[in-house]
């Protein structure tokens, strides 16, 4: 979708519809607000009497479609509940419900009046930012294997109006740098939603290449050859089933600020997850192209990181491998060694992000001397009973980066909930045999024993964990409850957040 920015008013502009937000009425708020009078000039004698007979009441996710005379065009407005409980996360929703609701009705374009989404706890650029997310992400479908679909909106501009024209320079840097950061969204969304029987480790290592050479990052390809030399036993161990060998991809963005920190992100890719000889139910298969989500948001981390000029140096870890049960596959009761020398005991094959993200853990950590690490993978349905489908687990060695994250996921939308991390967990991952055992007897605190396992691969050094298995992909049977931006399939989670705070230098 094209993004735009208009100092004008939006209603003297031609566009397929303008989109307008309206705060949710009192019961004895009968006049037409003057927040509305410039949306009634659009539609003139069609907005005051619609608003007299209270067909527009301002409720969430309330959506008012009104044509303007002599087929001008339409506007759009939609309700934003509440004042009191306004934010731009609210906006961020509207505006892709907008998108949804024009879908196959002949609209090309749309305009957001700026001014009507904007209050004193939702400044402008924020706001800003919000519009475009929900109108690109709102629009975006997986269209690749689609012989045809209905046309939607592709053009959306948002206008200044009089009262925010001033702020002009400021609002296009903003929408401009969204702008980018969407782009990197987009294209994770497009790989996490390939299907296994393209989107192998050697196609995802390709991929990376093909981003790298994109943006001008430098990308380190180790193949299973390689692997074996370096004695990542964990990746080795879990891709040895597949006909598909493993991957370790390494992406290097130098960073934008000299003498700057270097932060790790590192990404769980299995690309197909059958679980192995610990075989899943057949109804869980069908979703498990989406087990290389983490990898797949460290690629649209980089790309982001790179082309907005992020001031730490990032350097992006892709674990990939196919986990498939054969005559070659690892078996519970195996002992693996890993990267770093440690080993472990596995109980379980479909406990197996945990192992392979122990050798890039390993890897990085001693390679690169990061500053931190960030890790992102789908790793437990454990999480996703705690949090359900739209929170992802945080668990952290660090405050400050923590601290540093929340924030980044308040403004962007994306949420977390730190989860702890305590003795006792770390004491359910020990092993009689080896280091670590990848699955506990227990059935009790899934994502932080699985926390605490990777905890022993990174050391000292300050560690984020961000378990996304929820919110990483949209189901039919879950997008009732999502964001109208997170369409069916894949939602490239923590590519914005990640974003974010690395722009943000943890701020």
């Amino acid at each position: 979708m094209k993004l735009g920015l208009d100092r004008r008013e939006a209603g003297v502009v031609s566009v397929d519809a303008v989109v307008a937000g309206v705060f949710e009425r009192g019961d004895k708020d009968d006049a037409l607000p003057r927040s509305l009078a410039k949306d009634a000039e659009v539609v003139p004698g069609l907005l005051a009497p619609a608003w007299e007979r209270r067909e527009v009441r301002g409720r969430r996710k309330e959506t008012t479609i009104l044509h303007r005379p002599g087929g001008k065009g339409r506007l759009v407005l939609l309700g934003l509940g509440p004042r009191s409980a306004y934010t731009p996360e609210v906006a961020r929703r509207a505006a892709a419900e907008a998108v949804r609701a024009l879908k196959g009705r002949g609209a090309r374009t749309l305009g957001f009046r700026l001014a009507s989404f904007v209050t004193e706890d939702a400044p402008a650029d924020a706001v800003v930012r919000a519009l475009a997310d929900g109108a690109v992400l709102g629009a975006y479908e997986f269209l690749r294997y689609r012989s045809s679909h209905d046309a939607g909106v592709e053009e959306a501009t948002v206008f200044l109006g009089e009262e925010h024209a001033r702020e002009e320079a400021a609002l296009r840097r903003a929408l401009d740098e969204e702008d980018v950061l969407l782009e990197s969204v987009v294209r994770t969304r497009e790989i996490v939603n390939t299907p296994a029987d393209t989107a192998t480790p050697e196609w995802l290592a390709e991929e990376a290449r093909r981003i790298g050479k994109e943006v001008g990052v430098k990308v380190t390809v180790y193949d299973e050859k390689k692997l074996a030399e370096m004695h990542c036993g964990g990746i080795l161990a879990v891709g040895g089933g597949s006909v598909h060998p493993p991957r370790l991809v390494v992406l290097e963005y130098g960073g934008g600020a000299r003498g700057g920190r270097t932060v790790a992100v590192v990404g769980k890719g299995i690309t197909f997850d059958s679980g192995g000889i610990s075989l899943k139910p057949p109804e869980a298969m069908a979703d498990m192209k989406f087990d290389k989500a983490g990898a797949c948001a460290v690629l649209g981390i980089v790309r982001a990181a790179a082309l907005l000029k992020a001031p730490p140096r990032v350097v992006g870890v892709l674990a990939c491998a196919e986990n498939l049960p054969s005559g070659s596959s690892y078996r519970p009761g195996d002992l693996v060694r890993t990267y770093n020398g440690r080993t472990i005991e596995v109980l379980n094959t479909d406990a197996e992000g945990r192992v392979v993200l122990s050798d890039a853990l390993g890897f990085v950590v001693d390679k690169f001397h990061p500053d931190e690490v960030i890790d992102l993978a789908t790793l437990t349905g454990a999480c996703v009973i705690a949090l359900g489908d739209d929170m992802g687990g945080l668990i952290a060695s660090d405050d400050r980066l923590a601290s540093g994250l929340l924030a980044a996921a308040g403004a962007t939308g994306e949420p977390l909930w730190r989860l702890p991390l305590t003795d006792y967990h770390r004491e359910l991952v020990k092993s009689d045999v080896a280091d670590v055992r990848n699955h506990t007897e227990m059935k009790v605190a899934g994502a932080l024993t699985a926390g605490a396992f990777l905890e022993t691969f990174v050391g000292r050094v300050p560690w984020a964990h961000l378990d996304i298995a929820g919110p990483s992909f949209t189901s039919p049977s879950t997008r009732k409850w999502q964001p109208a931006y997170q369409n069916i399939g894949a939602t490239a989670f923590g590519v914005r957040l990640v974003t974010r705070y690395l722009l943000d230098s943890g701020k």
